[in-house]
């Protein structure tokens, strides 16, 4: 029985948005030169990080979305809260950057896999249809919502569109309706472990040849108003030393956790050999990714050994050993407790290589964006290695002893070896891994 060669998958297109700059040189530009996306965030009147600190695309806002970013969808921004506009806008990116002749491509071989968070709309999208079931029950307590008066009061007051500018599913559809995309479209919501698993997918598709083409990526946003102030209540925020810049520290002694960011980052991937005939440039190649949730008890998440199973399934699937990376893009959140689960997970595969492997952790300028995260780091690398350099992680001053890795601080690294592992992991012990080689 002849066997069936394997289809290998290609990155061809890169669309970045993230507050380290938009469009692929700009963001390599600050990657490489350690210019840090953290600032004093302006979208929100008051203060609920410490500080006011996050991750804000400061050059985004309706006006460019309209004339540059999304003129093809111009007239959907309506129906499209932040995280969808930044979504479509990346994809929009990566398609002008892979060069594909969207016009003339098979559609039936083009598909989408996308991921994002959930999305919240703000309480003033809100407010009219629930003052309007305002009523004094019982008498004498004063307005309560009364969720009797919903149907026939409520909904009425509120925009018909409304639900529609905060589905998570949104950004694939709009880009697959954009590009006329009829193969495989789906969406993802497994928080900072979404990218990985978006590109998993998508890599599977085009192996098991069910498409040729498939745009795949992220968006998310942690600093959406209602994402602020959960991310205020349930985790550990990093204070700035005496600048924004300075908070998020991964793996170093004095962090104090995590500095909340937005973002949104496609990748084009294609069959190599479509690829090829269309004399595109190839990014990258995608070895594999893989997953792995544990929990030490209900919602308590074991991070490390989430982690370790994700590394254990990229290793099993390519046969590649520990030995054979040439870095590692560290998950990094600058959290005291997940830092030292990712730095345990780290030591479970690799022993004692975790010494001599670069380790890189790029939250340091990005924060944390959630969902998007991790297609953020991944482009951070890609383009690093093909200039021959593993990015250095900002703030990285005096080591934990619970974190020993080889941290690149400092300077960029130069490195020939151009295979690299990701990492991801949410909060709720939703772990992802992918290894990839630079081309």
């Amino acid at each position: 029985m002849t066997s069936i060669p394997q289809r290998k998958v290609v990155i061809t297109g890169l669309g970045i948005m993230t507050p380290c700059g938009i469009g692929v040189d700009q963001f390599q530009a600050n990657i490489l030169g350690g210019n840090s996306g953290i600032s004093r965030l302006t979208l929100h009147i008051g203060e609920v990080t410490p500080g006011n600190i996050g991750g804000e695309i400061l050059e985004f806002n309706e006006e460019t979305a309209k004339k540059k970013y999304l003129n093809p969808q111009k007239k959907s921004i309506k129906v499209m809260c932040r995280e969808i506009q930044l979504g479509v806008s990346s994809a929009n990116l990566a398609i002008e950057d892979s060069k594909l002749d969207i016009k003339n491509i098979e559609r039936d071989r083009l598909g989408v896999e996308f991921g994002a968070n959930l999305m919240l709309s703000p309480p003033s999208n809100l407010q009219d249809g629930c003052f309007a079931c305002a009523t004094d029950i019982p008498p004498g307590a004063g307005d309560r919502f009364n969720m009797s008066h919903w149907g026939k009061d409520g909904l009425a007051k509120m925009e018909p569109l409304w639900l529609l500018k905060y589905l998570p599913n949104m950004p694939a559809c709009h880009i697959g309706i954009y590009v006329d995309a009829r193969g495989p479209n789906n969406s993802l919501t497994l928080d900072e472990a979404s990218a990985n698993m978006a590109i998993g997918e998508a890599t599977r598709i085009i192996e098991r040849d069910a498409a040729d083409v498939m745009i795949c990526g992220a968006t998310g946003s942690r600093i959406n108003p209602n994402k602020i102030v959960h991310a205020r209540m349930w985790d550990q925020l990093g204070k700035m030393k005496s600048t924004p810049t300075d908070a998020s520290r991964p793996f170093e002694l004095h962090r104090s956790g995590q500095v909340v960011s937005e973002g949104a980052c496609t990748f084009i991937l294609e069959e190599e050999s479509h690829a090829q005939n269309r004399g595109a440039t190839i990014y990258a190649r995608i070895l594999a990714t893989g997953s792995g949730t544990a929990f030490h008890s209900p919602l308590i998440p074991d991070n490390e050994k989430a982690l370790t199973l994700a590394m254990k399934s990229v290793f099993r699937q390519t046969g590649l050993k520990p030995q054979d990376i040439g870095s590692i893009n560290a998950h990094g959140l600058s959290d005291t407790s997940t830092d030292i689960a990712e730095a345990k997970a780290i030591h479970n595969i690799f022993g004692d290589l975790t010494d001599k492997i670069p380790v890189t952790a790029l939250k340091s300028l990005l924060g944390n964006s959630g969902a998007s995260c991790g297609a953020q780091e991944i482009s951070a690398s890609i383009l690093a290695l093909r200039q021959g350099f593993i990015p250095a992680t900002l703030n990285y001053e005096t080591p934990d002893p619970a974190c020993k890795l080889n941290i690149v601080s400092g300077a960029n690294l130069a490195s020939k070896n151009k295979i690299f592992l990701n990492l991801n992991v949410s909060r709720m012990g939703q772990a992802s891994a992918a290894i990839i080689e630079v081309l």
